[in-house]
């Protein structure tokens, strides 16, 4: 039985499409990174474009993939839980589908986490960040961010990067007092990760915005509305 050192997670929804090039792209660069001592494990969530299917084929095919499949939606939080959960590294780390982030960058994310970091995570904001986006999507990023520093005091640049490893010991106990289920899961994680002292690297990424991505008035309202019920738990839990 082979021993793992990293198990990394693709969390999906409906994204055949991103797979096809996200799973032979990730095998490669894993295995130059861990060779031998990797799983990726795909998160996949509720798929209805035949994303199940086509996962269930690589994992028949290669004993380093496996399959996490969800009839019902979790939510990406929800789906990160179970998956890392039940991984078999020391080392978990997650990145989107799209490969938004440069996978150049997963040998640097890795290597914080042997280095001794308990969390590792990409930025986009930062001096030394490359992004390429819409100016809607870049305003909503740098105002939520900022907000979450403002208000939340976390020290950090860039929250919601998809792109983070943790040394899986330490996210699992962190994990009981996270209540975000979908998208705020990682702003959640950090933050209660810095109150509880945990050694945390950010670094600057290249990042490319993916296609079909556009921020709403509706997202911004749920961005402020989920920073001040965190806010308030905080308060609550330390009072």
């Amino acid at each position: 039985m082979r021993e793992i050192e990293v198990s990394a997670v693709l969390p999906v929804y409906n994204d055949l499409a991103a797979l096809r090039v996200a799973i032979p792209r990730s095998l490669e660069t894993l295995e130059a990174i861990a060779p031998g001592r990797f799983e990726l494990i795909v998160a996949e969530d509720g798929s209805t474009d035949g994303s199940t299917e086509f996962v269930r084929e690589c994992e028949a095919n290669d004993p380093r993939v496996r399959l996490f499949h969800s009839d019902e939606r979790l939510g990406r939080g929800r789906a990160l839980n179970r998956a890392f959960a039940a991984a078999s590294g020391s080392i978990v780390c997650y990145y989107d589908v799209d490969l938004a982030t440069d996978m150049r960058h997963l040998a640097e994310l890795i290597d914080a986490i042997r280095d001794g970091h308990d969390i590792a995570t990409g930025s986009r904001l930062l001096p030394e960040s490359t992004i390429i986006r819409s100016g809607g999507r870049e305003i909503a990023s740098r105002g939520y961010n900022t907000l979450v520093r403002t208000i939340l005091g976390s020290s950090l640049r860039d929250h919601q990067c998809g792109f983070k490893a943790f040394r899986r010991d330490r996210l699992l106990s962190l994990l009981p007092s996270v209540t975000a289920d979908h998208w705020f899961w990682d702003t959640e994680v950090l933050v209660r990760a810095q109150k509880s002292g945990y050694r945390i690297r950010e670094f600057p990424v290249q990042w490319q915005q993916g296609e079909g991505t556009t921020v709403r008035r509706n997202d911004v309202v749920d961005m402020g509305s989920a920073i001040l019920r965190l806010w308030w738990r905080l308060h609550v839990e330390e009072s």
